[in-house]
């Protein structure tokens, strides 16, 4: 028999722990005959039933190798059917089936509309439902009498949900269950189970489906029956029904019959937990209505599952969870959150802020309120905590509909809430309402502290109770009744913390809000107390106003600034936390590294000389069997095994090897050979041993060593012997990422735009490793060319190759010197591209050579493929006598080795695509395939279906050892299982994950992606790592003994993760900066997470309890757009349902990461994105409203919490800049006063009437002070890892690496991107998976395709930050504001100084012509990459795209894009700008009052701005108009000529634009007299009036858009008559028309925007070498390594090269002078031209301009009268009862 044969039947050397077991409970063949009854009972599909039969027998094997056959079946049934945490047993009380089986749904006393059925029905049938219920307790008394071990108290028979009976009779039923009838529930489970397809998504849905089906067969075999179904019934009576719902819900069939997406929002799409979530409780069920209308629960439970294929899905569906897009999930998630950071703010604020309740306070006397006035003010901090809770309640209505069973009643809690609310608020009416503010009242007094009280217990409690458990409800709800079991059992079945983990996770929080509350009282809030007092009081009354306005408005000026200063203090009160949470969180991580022994600070001293020792101890298990062997024999096969792969991974020479090796030495005093260890042990642990070199420099072979050494010194569970360890399946899902390197990529540089090949890039960051490689292939050529000579001895190829010594490269021991020059050119091409032929097997290596040192396909198959090597390694050491018994026949050893690793281990890519490869893919595949037999790919195949004229999916399994399709050079599937559809209804991976895991074997699966790695000498902990889920130990206790109290038991373990690390480290700063992030959060946080039960589950590389995660949903979840980020779902869900996630230090796995500035930003917007679905979640509502304090904090802060930390500092530098646009003005109209040292508060202020502006501007210093803690804090964790990874040298200098590489300015950049992605989401919607492309950044990238990819995201903001920074370096210069100049550079330039070449002189100048083209490009023929393209797309964003569609090519690159909900955009896109305009507006209209000028003459300043807003639109309204009317008459006349009158007429227009806007700038200097401050502010006005007006527009008047751009080429051309758009030509000329208009003032925003980037970075295209020393900091090569392959062109494109740099750089800086005389001319004009300002001002031109130099010193003398001159007197307090 063929056993590598990928058919081969069921042999007992497949399944020997299970076949081979003389007391095995139930034989194969009584197994196979189970599988072959059920699938022709149910029509289950042969493949599938293949499928799992050996699914089966492969768990029964892995269990049976541990234990006793029988126990192995037994703890498998309890695992999948009747265990305490079997899913199955869990949803069968939850959902009361148990009560089904006893009385009948129909007869059940259910709530809602399901009760009122019950009862209907139950009257028509004559019964009475409470008689049937009483009957039924009598028979229950009468059970409990007769099982006396049944021993209930009498609070258990009073409670109506004690399941003690029911568990009881359970256990019973489970008791009485045969071997067979084992197997038989098992095997029906796992057939349901393996063609449920989408359903699988659904647990309690598919479990429903099994009961129904176990019934159903239960009856049939009692009564004999042999009727059978057709093969695929239960595919397309069951499953497909359901399928095609879920399909409808995405999609619609439009008039042609196809199906297109639809445009629901995932709070009207019923998805796959809405699905499963009705069949958590019986109302639920009770809704499955037949097409008959008769109800499924009316239908006796035996006969149910032939009429769930007449079940009516759509009524019974509905949303159990609205998942609209909006904020307020934050404030009902959140709601502890908010309340532990909203009142103790307004308790420390208001409590240094007694001038804002102090009546007629003076600043002189200092008069303080009443006492009983500032507590009850403190105290109104428990009404802002009712007022959240209040709020999280109202929204938790909205979100949570009231028909699902499992909504909570809100009633009692809201009751509760408003009541609270009164106690809190009403003593301050006793309080305000009955005492004047200047009388203190005793009793008032006593209330007010009373109050306080209240407040903080308020507080205290609402903060640490969960918002379900507030005033009763969910959590406490099971102790009287049943009702909430399910949403307990589903949602809140939260693993408990004990012991070290529970005091660990309480004082971790008890110390970051410790910090916190000390640190922001004393820095901030005290801080914040000077500012308030003065600006409180600060009498503005001397303003002069405006001419319209008058005084109405800068009165107010002082208290403006105040107000957004508070809001400022804010941000940072919340962003103080986050901070102390990170610090707290490092030095926890820091305490758990030292003492788990993983710090290079742990005084180990010996982790090198003992390592044989720990090998031996911890790698392998010993028995009785090898003791007879000496440990070092042993530990040398494993030692030499890790060394001996790292050779052949070329990471080291053979020299290395010599040195490490053990060795076989003669002895000189015995007969037989010793075994020599390698000195290599004492030398790294000895300081005196004068130590050779073991390792290259640089050596990735010394790190993975000394990583495998450090982490045998920690505890690491005993290994069970190989034989005796579990099963897994390793899976890598896998789309499009790159297989293999192809011989082009690597060898050609990527585009025109790149300076070096992607070999020459891999040889400078490898170089030893491309030496011993290039040797080894010159053995190679040199073996393989004598054994040709030997064939054919007349073969002159030798001769003609002159192959060189590969050992000898220079030369030297040549004997033949004369030809040493002639040498060393043959050996030129194995040195450039190692292969100097071009044999397939030559050129193949080098593209493995270069495919193992990036992140591809292969790299991972490879490595996790050291998984068999391993097993096979370990197999040989732990037995070594199978060498005696098979009498050193190698064949035979290797087949036995082979068998156990297959047993043991599978390796499946799901590669979705593997149908749709093209010619190189499929090549690259085979070579996996050949490498590696053992490889399993699981794929999608589509097949034509003539009768249905629909595609039919299968999803098929497929390996090496199977046939080839020689047509299409595909593998012919092992299985192929149908399905209902197109799996891939999702974002993809999800979908992939689910069609494949079907084809998983064993017990554990790990998780990979497709850009890991995995080392041989990490493999072998595997045995240590998977008894890490505590499951080893099988035959603990029975499990089905019906009356026995056992031991509660510990959750089970669902997951496993471990440390990662990324291998793409030190390429470059920015993929060091994205690897540390990684470190970081996979290895530093992770340790900390799991300690204290908040991690969840990441994707990669963690190890996955199959049973417990298939059962419950799978490893992911699936719905499009809303699990974006699906793996961390898994994690949830596995939380939420009594999982224990676990984190192991001992084991790690390579991982690669991003590398370029696009591709990391890609990755982290759609990190940021899919964190926005997450809000919307409800498995964040689940975790949010029902965690305890200490464990929702955790969870916040390592996920939500990081996200909106990231908002609150974007949001913070907005405020911070209007707030300095603000008191910039204040600061700038005003005289400040004397700085007098020592003085105190009741001093009187010199000169007399001055404004004490001092310590608002010393706030300014603390701001910047945090926030530049709060950006620099990001390093900390990264420092503190290397620091425990590496010493304190490497921390240092890689720290300084970063810093000098301008890292912190890409921080900067990237929390704009986190924060900008996540408002987004939450506003437009359209999460999406983004392919981030993970190859090396060395190739340049275009200014107008960096300009249009950030403009949106960072530069816009950014320039409107330099605008305002300039205004306040004017107004208020302060040496703090230099660090927002660097987050002025971050925002505006980082993704130019991040881009490769980015300053060669010559690439510069032809950037720009691509730039000039961009712009100007896209009006007389579609252009994807044109200016017109991008400002349409981003309009669309806000309107939508419309469904008609015209077949135009232009529509295939737009994606469909819904229009945004109204309520969504209100805020962000209405009113937020609507209140920065506010804030430019008041500081503007100050700035312009005149403050302090006496009698003046008021001026226009309202007007003045809107004549300079208006005059550039109504301009350019005009001339569109007027070009439109010339376009219209004369464009299809002129087009007959081919002139291209459409760019012409563009072009024109847009230049006007530029001139009307070059001219209101020059304008709006006139209008300010001439000065640049005032001129800037009334600049940045009118852009934020232009932006609101804009968007009021677009987002309320603006139709959708038409995907083909035929009207916008229309409107230039006047070609109206050919744009296919049918009665809409009629209106749409009116709508462009408003668009070209709004269009124009963009085109020119963007012209002089673009130029102004590109102008600013001109100074450094001058520096000399500038692209030498800019590659040495991206890239962090050594200054010798910088070496560009200089580009040949033809002599006719150099010189057609040289026209365009000279042409387009007369351009260039032409304008560049034309920029700064239109910046400058009216400066120097005042200050040299004489007379120049006064020929303006002497005009008529009413009160428009403002008068500039006017004196406004009233202070001194000229103070007004009304300025307290003396200290008043003191007015007394009246004291009252």
């Amino acid at each position: 028999m063929n056993l590598n044969s990928a058919s081969s039947s069921l042999t007992e050397i497949e399944y020997p722990a299970w076949c081979q077991d003389s007391e095995v409970p139930v034989t194969q063949q009584e197994i196979r005959d189970i599988f072959e009854e059920l699938a022709l009972r149910f029509g289950f599909q042969h493949s599938s039933k293949e499928n799992m039969y050996h699914h089966l027998l492969a768990q029964l094997d892995s269990r049976a190798s541990r234990t006793s056959a029988f126990n192995a079946l037994l703890t498998l049934h309890v695992s999948y059917i009747g265990g305490e945490n079997s899913n199955f047993k869990k949803w069968y009380f939850a959902a009361q089936l148990d009560l089904d089986d006893e009385i009948g749904f129909q007869n059940m006393k259910l709530s809602g509309k399901s009760r009122k059925r019950n009862f209907k029905l139950a009257k028509k049938r004559g019964i009475s439902i409470k008689e049937q219920l009483r009957e039924w307790k009598a028979r229950e008394k009468e059970f409990e009498t007769a099982h006396p071990k049944l021993n209930l108290t009498n609070q258990q028979l009073e409670n109506s949900s004690n399941l003690e009976t029911a568990d009881y009779k359970w256990k019973l039923k489970m008791r009485q269950l045969t071997p067979k009838e084992m197997v038989r529930q098992i095997a029906l489970y796992l057939l349901c189970w393996g063609e449920a397809n989408q359903v699988r998504f659904a647990p309690e849905c598919l479990c429903f489906i099994f009961k129904c089906a176990m019934d159903y067969d239960m009856m049939m075999t009692a009564t004999g029956s042999f009727e059978t179904m057709p093969e695929y019934s239960y595919l397309n009576d069951i499953i497909t029904p359901l399928y095609m719902f879920l399909k409808k819900q995405l999609h619609k069939v439009d008039g042609k019959g196809n199906w297109r997406k639809t445009e629901n929002d995932h709070r009207d799409i019923i998805g796959y937990d809405d699905i499963n979530q009705l069949f958590w409780y019986p109302e639920g069920i009770e809704r499955l209505v037949l097409r008959s209308s008769e109800r499924l629960v009316d239908v006796p439970s035996t006969n149910r599952y032939p009429m769930l294929k007449e079940v009516v899905w759509e009524k019974a569906f509905y949303k159990t969870y609205k998942e609209s897009r909006s904020w307020m999930h934050c404030i009902t998630n959140f709601n502890r959150f908010w309340l532990i950071h909203f009142a103790p703010f307004w308790i420390f604020t208001s409590f240094n802020a007694p001038t804002l309740y102090t009546k007629n306070y003076i600043q002189l006397l200092n008069n303080q309120p009443t006492q009983q006035v500032r507590i009850s003010i403190m105290a109104f901090g428990g009404t802002v905590t009712c007022i959240v809770q209040i709020l999280a309640t109202l929204f938790e209505w909205h979100f949570v509909p009231r028909q699902w069973p499992g909504a909570q009643h809100l009633s009692t809690r809201m009751v509760g809430l408003v009541m609270c609310l009164l106690i809190n608020f009403c003593p301050s009416i006793y309080i305000f309402g009955f005492f004047d503010l200047v009388t203190h009242s005793k009793s008032a007094y006593i209330v007010s502290i009373v109050q306080l009280v209240i407040s903080l217990v308020t507080t205290l409690l609402f903060s640490i109770r969960p918002l379900g458990g507030v005033f009763g409800s969910y959590l406490n709800g099971g102790k009287k009744k049943r009702r909430y079991v399910s949403s307990q059992t589903f949602t809140a079945s939260f693993p408990k913390l004990t012991g070290r983990n529970n005091w660990f996770s309480i004082g971790l929080w008890i110390f970051v809000f410790s910090a916190k509350f000390l640190e922001s009282y004393f820095f901030l809030t005290l801080s914040l107390r000077d500012p308030i007092r003065v600006l409180s009081t600060l009498d503005l009354s001397r303003c002069r106003g405006d001419w319209l306005l008058g005084k109405s408005l800068c009165v107010w000026q002082a208290h403006i600034t105040l107000v957004l200063m508070l809001l400022c203090d804010l941000c940072l009160f919340f962003l103080d936390t986050y901070l102390w949470y990170i610090i707290c969180n490092c030095l926890f991580s820091l305490v758990l590294s030292l003492s788990l022994g993983t710090s290079i600070f742990t005084p180990w001293k010996n982790i090198y000389s003992r390592l044989p020792k720990r090998i031996y101890s911890k790698i392998i298990s010993t028995s009785e069997s090898n003791a007879k062997f000496k440990s070092k024999l042993l530990v040398s096969q494993v030692w030499n095994s890790i060394i001996i792969s790292m050779y052949r991974e070329h990471l080291l020479s053979i020299e290395h090897v010599q040195r490490l090796l053990y060795q076989q030495m003669d002895s000189e005093l015995l007969e037989n050979k010793i075994l020599r260890s390698p000195t290599f042990f004492v030398a790294q642990d000895d300081s005196t041993y004068k130590s050779m070199e073991f390792f290259p420099t640089n050596s990735e072979a010394k790190r993975r060593i000394s990583f495998f050494a450090q982490s045998l010194s920690t505890p690491i569970t005993e290994p069970m012997p190989v034989e005796c360890m579990p099963t897994f399946t390793v899976m890598i899902p896998h789309y499009s990422e790159k297989i293999i390197l192809g011989l082009r990529e690597i060898i050609k540089e990527e585009s025109i735009n790149s300076q070096m090949t992607v070999l020459e890039y891999l040889k400078h960051l490898n170089p030893n490793d491309w030496n011993y490689f290039v040797r080894d292939t010159k053995l190679l050529n040199i073996e393989t060319l004598t054994k040709k000579e030997q064939e054919n001895p007349n073969n002159d190829l030798i001769k003609e190759s002159g192959i060189s010594n590969p050992d000898s490269p220079s030369g030297k021991d040549s004997p033949r010197d004369g030809f040493l020059i002639q040498d060393k050119i043959n050996d030129l091409p194995f040195d450039l591209f190692g292969f100097k032929s071009s044999d397939t097997s030559y050129t193949l290596r080098t593209r493995l050579w270069a495919s193992l040192r990036t992140q591809t396909l292969y790299r991972t198959i490879s490595g996790f493929m050291n998984y068999s090597k391993a097993i096979k390694l370990l197999q040989r050491i732990e037995n070594p006598n199978l060498f005696n018994v098979l009498d050193d026949d190698f064949g035979v050893l290797e087949t036995t080795l082979e068998s156990l690793s297959k047993r043991k281990f599978r390796l499946l890519v799901a590669m979705q695509r593997y149908t749709e490869f093209s010619a190189d893919e499929l090549n690259d595949t085979e070579v996996l395939l050949q490498t590696f037999p053992d490889l399993y790919i699981s794929y999608l195949k589509s097949e034509y279906d003539d009768k249905t004229r629909d595609m039919v999916y299968y999803s098929c399994l497929t390996n090496g050892d199977a046939s080839m399709d020689p047509e299409t050079r595909i593998r012919d599937p092992i299985f192929k299982v149908r399905l209902s559809g197109n799996p891939i209804l999702g974002d993809g991976k999800s979908d992939n994950q689910n069609h494949s895991i079907i084809f998983y074997r064993g017990e554990y699966i790990q998780v990979v992606d497709a850009n890991q790695d995995n080392y041989l000498e990490e493999c072998l902990k595997v045995c240590s790592l998977l008894s890490e889920f505590d499951e080893l130990d099988l035959e603990s206790s029975v499990p089905y003994i019906p009356g026995i109290k056992y031991e509660e038991e510990e959750s089970p373990v669902a997951i496993v993760g471990s440390r990662e690390y990324i291998f793409s480290e030190n390429i470059g700063v920015l993929g060091d900066i994205a690897a540390g992030k990684e470190q970081t959060f996979g290895t530093l946080f992770a340790r900390t997470l799991a300690e204290i039960g908040g991690k969840l589950h990441y994707g990669h590389p963690d190890f996955i309890n199959a049973i417990f995660m298939t059962t419950r949903g799978g490893i992911s979840k699936a719905q499009k757009g809303l699990h974006l980020n699906e793996d961390i779902y898994a994690g949830m869900n596995a939380l939420c349902r009594g999982g224990r996630i676990k984190h192991s230090d001992y084991y790690q796995c390579g991982k690669g990461r991003d590398l370029g500035f696009s591709s990391i930003l890609n990755f982290t917007t759609k990190i940021g994105a899919g964190m926005g679905e997450q809000f919307l979640s409800r498995e964040y509502y689940y975790l949010g409203t029902q965690l305890p304090m200490d464990r929702f904090l955790t969870f916040f802060y390592a996920h939500p919490g990081f996200h909106l930390n990231n908002l609150f500092i974007s949001m913070s530098l907005h405020l911070f800049f209007l707030l300095l646009l603000n008191l910039g003005s204040l600061s700038h109209e005003t005289i400040h006063c004397y700085k007098i040292p020592h003085s105190i508060i009741t001093d009187i202020q010199k000169p007399i009437g001055c404004y004490n502006m001092d310590p608002a501007l010393h706030w300014v210093s603390i701001f910047v002070l945090s926030i530049f803690i709060v950006f620099f804090i990001a390093f900390a964790p990264l420092l503190l890892q290397e620091l425990l990874e590496k010493g304190l040298f490497k921390a240092i200098i890689r720290f300084l690496h970063h810093l000098f590489s301008m890292a912190p300015l890409f921080e900067v950049f990237v929390c704009q991107v986190y924060s900008n992605a996540l408002l987004v989401d939450l506003t437009f919607g359209g999460a999406k998976y983004i392919s981030t492309g993970r190859g090396f950044a060395i190739t340049r990238v275009a200014f107008y395709d960096l300009y249009s990819r950030f403009s949106v995201t960072s530069i816009y903001g950014g320039s409107h930050i330099f605008l305002m920074l300039v205004f306040a370096t004017a107004s208020i210069w302060h040496p703090a504001l230099l660090w927002f100049w660097l987050s002025v550079i971050s925002l505006c330039f980082a993704p130019f100084l991040f881009n490769p070449h980015q300053f060669i002189f010559s690439e510069y100048f032809i950037d720009y012509k691509i730039y000039l083209f961009w712009l100007f490009s896209g009006n007389h023929n579609y252009k994807k990459r044109s200016w017109s393209t991008f400002v349409k797309t981003n309009r669309a964003r806000s309107t939508g795209y419309k469904s008609t569609l015209i077949s135009d090519p232009s529509e295939n690159d737009m994606s469909d894009l819904k229009r945004a909900k109204f309520w969504n955009i209100i805020f962000p896109e209405i009113l937020v700008p609507t209140f920065v305009f506010g804030c430019n507006f008041t500081a503007y209209t100050f700035i312009n009052a005149q403050t302090g000028v006496k009698n003046p003459k008021l001026t226009n300043s309202l007007v003045r701005l809107t004549i300079v807003t208006f005059i550039p639109i109504v301009l350019n309204a005009v001339c569109l108009l007027v070009f439109f009317a010339i376009s219209f008459i004369s464009g299809p006349l002129i087009n007959c000529f081919n002139v291209r009158i459409g760019s012409l007429v563009a072009f024109i227009s847009h230049f006007l634009s530029l001139l009307f806007y070059i001219t209101t700038f020059e304008l709006m200097w006139v209008l300010e007299g001439w000065n640049f401050t005032r001129t800037l502010i009334l600049l940045i006005t009118s852009i934020n009036l232009q932006i609101l007006l804009f968007r009021i527009i677009t987002h309320l008047l603006l139709t959708r858009e038409f995907k083909s751009n035929k009207s916008h080429l229309a409107w230039w051309s006047g070609k109206w008559y050919r744009t296919g758009l049918g009665w809409n030509v009629v209106l749409q000329p009116l709508r462009e028309y408003v668009v070209k208009i709004m269009e124009s003032s963009y085109f020119a925003a963007d012209f002089f925007l673009g130029h102004l980037l590109l102008y600013f970075q001109t100074p450094i295209i001058f520096v000399p070498f500038i692209d030498y020393w800019h590659s040495i900091l991206l890239f962090w090569l050594r200054p010798k390594q910088v070496i560009w392959n200089k580009r040949l062109y033809s002599k006719k494109y150099i010189i057609s090269r040289r026209r365009v740099i000279i042409g387009y750089s007369i351009i260039y800086f032409s304008l560049m002078i034309l920029f700064v005389l239109f910046l400058l001319a009216p400066i120097l004009a005042v200050r040299f031209i004489p007379g120049f300002k006064f020929q303006f001002d002497h005009k008529r031109v009413g009160s428009l301009i403002q008068p500039n130099k006017l004196n406004n010193n009233d202070t001194g003398a000229n103070a007004p009268s009304t300025i307290l001159r003396t200290t008043p007197k003191r007015v007394a307090i009246k004291t009252v009862f």
